[in-house]
């Protein structure tokens, strides 16, 4: 009988965004495929939020809105080895990234990995614009509403704070 062996597994968040084709399906696409890594467990998925495009110039209503989620899991997996991972989920749902805040398919972003700090040319941790994004903290509020942000402090806070309200989706990610 073989033993599987223990790993380390430490607590990360994840936002996961869409405003082209069939954004609910691609988010519930997505989490299956987040769940299925090697070395990640997913603790759980908030209820989708529909949000306004936002753009470097503001909020863009002639662009398609965006549904939004967020995820807690634990991964074995180091910081940069996750964001390889969803970076690789989301070019296989097509994301293009030809232009900063630009329309997209699929969008995950690792918002926190434990509680590093780091900032190197591919990775920033924690997220550096999470603190200001309701469509990040409102479905993160939802799932964790005790959380706090690494070196910005309670999201229920941060999110009194922020510029609008994510509107509920009737849908579910799982």
């Amino acid at each position: 009988m073989r033993q599987e062996k223990l790993r380390v597994t430490l607590p990360a968040v994840i936002a996961l965004g869409s405003n082209l084709g069939d954004r609910e399906a691609t988010l519930r696409s997505a989490v299956a495929e987040i769940e299925a890594l090697d070395g990640v467990i997913v603790d759980a998925v908030s209820s989708l939020y529909e949000t306004d495009a936002l753009k470097p110039e503001g909020i863009d209503l002639s662009a398609p809105a965006y549904l939004n989620a967020v995820m807690l899991v634990r991964s074995a997996l180091t910081a940069h080895q996750l964001l390889a991972a969803l970076q690789g989920i989301e070019q296989t749902h097509d994301r293009v990234r030809a232009e900063r805040w630009g329309d997209r398919t699929l969008d995950l972003d690792l918002i926190t990995f434990a509680d590093l700090e780091q900032s190197d040319e591919v990775l920033t941790l924690p997220h550096p614009r999470a603190f200001e994004r309701s469509f990040v903290l409102a479905p993160w509020h939802e799932i964790a509403p005790h959380a706090t942000l690494l070196g910005k402090g309670p999201i229920d806070e941060l999110l009194a704070e922020t510029y609008e309200s994510p509107r509920l989706f009737a849908g579910w990610v799982r």
